[in-house]
């Protein structure tokens, strides 16, 4: 999770008639002037792959190269989404900072070629479905928000609990995936991980008054239950022959919570996520798809 923007400057007031520009000071701008540069462009495609849809997400070369599930639940969420509806794509490594919006992911379409505007991610069902034709799942069940929100809320704050907060956990995941690739300066590295635990902490705070580790996992371990509930026997969310967008937000956690190539210290949510066999074949099945 990226840390929180700085607060916008305050408003601007009436310069002081007594204040004025020292001649020596004022002489070295006007002969070297303030510049406000353009912003940056938005990554260029790979000349060779001009006609594949590109996706940008949190990883790395080799899991790139082999098309590898992301190791950011948001960004395998689309990756993901976009594999089951059989759209086309390649993926990028990128990060939130080189991202035209912010945030990861987003994708830059092959068509049109002269197209210049990345998608981001709330849009990409969007421009999915008109790619494809395929159906909105929030309109085939009313249910799809309400356990829409155990991700959003219950076992996603549990994951950043587990993966941000938990040292152990900090220092072997967190930091190997996205501090150390970001600099090979300590102070840089220091004040990145400070950054990232800091913004967990916040969004953590948001709902609750402290940060109590037990009752987190109480609520994925509920979460979990409930989901596995909903799954029953089908091979997925409600009862749809082909996975859609709610597998793959299932997917996006459960996967990550199970590789073993994560390399967890401390893994209770695994445990947790253990006691539903249906929800481990559901994340089994959809692994094949990568």
């Amino acid at each position: 999770m990226p840390p929180k923007d700085p607060e916008s400057p305050p408003a601007e007031t009436n310069a002081s008639p007594f204040f004025t520009v020292p001649a020596p000071v004022k002489r070295l701008f006007d002969k070297f002037p303030l510049t406000t540069y353009p912003a940056n462009e938005i990554p260029r495609r790979v000349q060779s792959h001009d006609n594949v849809n590109q996706l940008f997400v949190f990883t790395d070369a080799r899991g790139a190269r082999h098309g590898r599930p992301s190791f950011n639940p948001q960004c395998l969420k689309w990756q993901a989404y976009l594999k089951f509806v059989g759209i086309d794509f390649e993926i990028t490594p990128s990060n939130n900072h080189a991202s035209p919006t912010g945030a990861l992911p987003f994708l830059l379409p092959s068509l049109p070629t002269d197209t210049s505007n990345p998608i981001p991610s709330h849009k990409l069902q969007k421009w999915a479905i008109e790619q494809v034709h395929c159906e909105e799942e929030q309109q085939l069940n009313l249910r799809f928000e309400v356990y829409a929100s155990l991700l959003d809320h219950r076992i996603r704050n549990a994951w950043l609990y587990m993966l941000y907060l938990d040292s152990e956990n900090f220092n072997a995941v967190a930091r190997r995936l996205y501090v150390n690739p970001a600099t090979t300066n300590s102070m840089v590295r220091a004040a990145l991980c400070h950054q990232l635990q800091q913004a967990a902490r916040d969004e953590l705070l948001k709902t609750s008054r402290y940060i109590d580790a037990a009752d987190l996992e109480g609520d994925a371990g509920g979460a979990f239950e409930a989901l596995s509930t909903l799954l029953g026997k089908d091979e997925h969310f409600f009862g749809r022959p082909n996975p859609g967008l709610f597998d793959a937000s299932v997917f996006a956690y459960t996967q990550l919570i199970l590789d073993d190539n994560m390399g967890w210290k401390r893994n209770r949510l695994g445990q947790l996520l253990k006691e539903h066999p249906n929800l481990v074949q559901h994340r089994n099945r959809l692994l094949k798809f990568f």
